[in-house]
């Protein structure tokens, strides 16, 4: 996935997209540590994304994705991170 997908760089994020396998198409996070610090405040940015990628269905199902964060989030910034996801899905499988 990470040597063959498609890259789209944001600011806080990086999506990278591959056609899927099998239909439905997976998704997967990666927040490290070293980026947020508190696991309060990854859970919240993960759930805050997952139902991102819920609201860009059923348009992105034939793709692979990955949603790993590049820099850190300040929790007053989650929704920017969230509003920033829905670009890159966006951009991945326009409606």
């Amino acid at each position: 996935m990470f040597r063959t997908g498609a890259r789209h760089d944001g600011q806080f994020l990086q999506l990278i997209a591959a056609p899927a396998a099998q239909s439905p198409g997976r998704v997967g996070f990666v927040i490290g540590r070293k980026t947020m610090r508190k696991a309060v405040d990854r859970n919240r940015l993960r759930r805050r994304l997952r139902e991102s990628v819920r609201a860009a269905r059923p348009a992105i199902e034939s793709f692979d994705i990955v949603l790993r964060l590049r820099r850190a989030v300040p929790r007053a910034d989650i929704a920017n991170a969230v509003a920033e996801s829905m670009r890159l899905l966006a951009r991945v499988a326009p409606r």
